[in-house]
């Protein structure tokens, strides 16, 4: 792939080809590994709060929520409860550095496939934990998988892509982890009432997409960038013409070599990402993973259930607004496939601000003026609450969600894209485990001030998206 220029214009360079079924087909395999990371990330909150897995795991927890005169905001706080869902990404935060030199060196491919092993044994000991310590190691090393998983993905899909769709095509790993949360949310509804093995069952079912990549995974192409940069160069060819399904390759070829040839120059990838002509990047890819997760998305799609609890639904009722705001997950990410590369990038952040900040502060307002320390929220303002929540998710879903990811892996040049991005995965899991491991402690002391410290955070990253992101530039091809 060649190396990363931001144009002026934002032109993308015509190259031969067209979107071949063979493209459809490895984008859609891949992105199982935003379907096994999202699948994970709705069913982690919605064990936590199936009675049958707090008695099994978190006894003390389950006796406090029975409690009438328990506090609300306070009843599910439990720092072995928060490891629970951070531990994944502790090992996924260490995985990121490991896998971008399996990137490098083995290829994106290879990548894929050792994180839907190590996927495949987290979800075995996760299903048939039978106790806490089993449950955590289980966890860790589902986070090995989501690590090695989410370097390797979008690498390959930007690599993968033609260059005048890449935009749409890169943000369908985002797409597919909202489809995973939305799947994760129906089936704990389904078998929340399954007693009193419906939380396994859930917990069992995260296999599927890492099986499907797994096998898949065989069947797919190795990306043409990969090849020539581990010096198969005719197989590189090969494959770049049968993405393309065209024979004429040569411009597109040309400067996958070219940039390749730069980055075999660069022996310390990580050195020359500290240099100051490579700080620029580095900098936006870091930036946009921690405001990613400060805007508060996590804590809401890791706890929906939970938080919906706390507002006055019962189990089933707030499993089931999970689901819905699943749905508007899923249906708002199909809104930036489709204007991401019509609108541009800065345009829908700004937008998205906005929307999410008033949210925030409506949410926050509601609850600290109607949500007593005991006792339900009002029906209709607990409707309103799972209203606002269904408009903040959507404004993420258009716009930083998938463009956390889609903008770091447009702008590192190619001798220290694998490096870069790593530092850009690592960032996003250690912030996510921040929020994971805080928010229910956070939700007890803050109460309603939660939503207003993460409206604070949208405010910032309004101003950085105004002065300092990208906008409609793309990589060159």
């Amino acid at each position: 792939m060649p190396a990363v220029v931001i144009a002026n214009t934002g032109d993308v360079p015509e190259f031969e080809g067209k979107i071949t079924f063979n493209v459809i087909v490895c984008v859609v395999i891949a992105a199982c590994g935003g379907l096994m990371f999202g699948y994970d990330i709705g069913v982690s909150g919605g064990v936590t709060a199936m009675d049958d897995f707090l008695k099994k795991f978190f006894y003390e927890v389950w006796e406090r929520k029975q409690l009438a005169h328990e506090n609300n905001y306070c009843k599910y706080d439990n720092q072995k409860l928060q490891l629970f869902t951070s531990s994944l990404y502790v090992a996924a935060l260490i995985a990121s550095f490991i896998a971008s030199r399996t990137c490098s060196k083995y290829g994106r491919k290879p990548t894929m496939q050792l994180a839907s092993i190590f996927f495949i044994i987290g979800v075995a000991l996760t299903t048939f934990a039978v106790n806490i310590e089993m449950l955590i190691i289980g966890r860790l090393h589902l986070g090995l998988g989501v690590g090695f998983a989410n370097q390797a993905v979008p690498l390959f899909l930007s690599e993968l892509a033609p260059a005048k769709i890449r935009g749409a095509l890169n943000i369908s790993f985002q797409l597919f982890i909202t489809i995973g949360i939305l799947i994760a949310n129906v089936v704990n509804y389904a078998v929340g009432k399954i007693h009193p093995y419906g939380f396994r069952i859930s917990l069992g079912i995260a296999g599927v997409p890492a099986l499907m990549l797994c096998l898949g995974s065989l069947a797919i192409h190795e990306t043409p960038t990969s090849l020539i940069e581990r010096k198969k160069v005719e197989e590189g060819r090969a494959v770049l013409k049968k993405i393309r399904g065209v024979d004429n390759v040569d411009r597109e070829y040309d400067s996958i070599v070219h940039a390749c040839e730069v980055a075999s120059q660069i022996t310390q990838p990580y050195h020359k990402l500290m240099k100051r002509e490579s700080r620029p990047p580095l900098v936006i890819a870091i930036v946009m993973q921690v405001f990613q997760q400060f805007t508060g998305i996590n804590a809401i799609m890791f706890y929906a259930p939970v938080l919906f609890q706390t507002v006055g639904f019962g189990s089933d009722a707030a499993l089931l607004s999970s689901v819905i705001t699943g749905l508007v997950n899923v249906l708002s990410t199909f809104v930036s496939v489709v204007l991401v590369d019509r609108v541009g990038r800065r345009a829908l952040l700004l937008e998205a601000c906005v929307q999410m900040f008033i949210t925030q502060c409506i949410i926050g307002g509601i609850l600290m003026k109607d949500l007593k320390i005991t006792g339900n929220l009002p029906s209709g303002d607990a409707l309103v609450v799972v209203i606002m929540v269904c408009v903040f998710v959507a404004g993420f879903a258009w716009s930083w969600g998938p463009l956390g990811w889609l903008i770091p892996s447009e702008t590192f040049p190619l001798e220290t894209r694998t490096a870069g991005f790593s530092f850009a995965v690592s960032s996003n899991m250690l912030c996510t485990f921040v929020i994971a491991q805080a928010f229910l402690s956070m939700l007890c002391h803050l109460r309603s001030g939660i939503f207003f410290f993460f409206a604070a955070w949208i405010v910032v990253m309004g101003l950085f998206a105004l002065f300092f992101a990208p906008g409609d530039e793309r990589r060159s091809c």
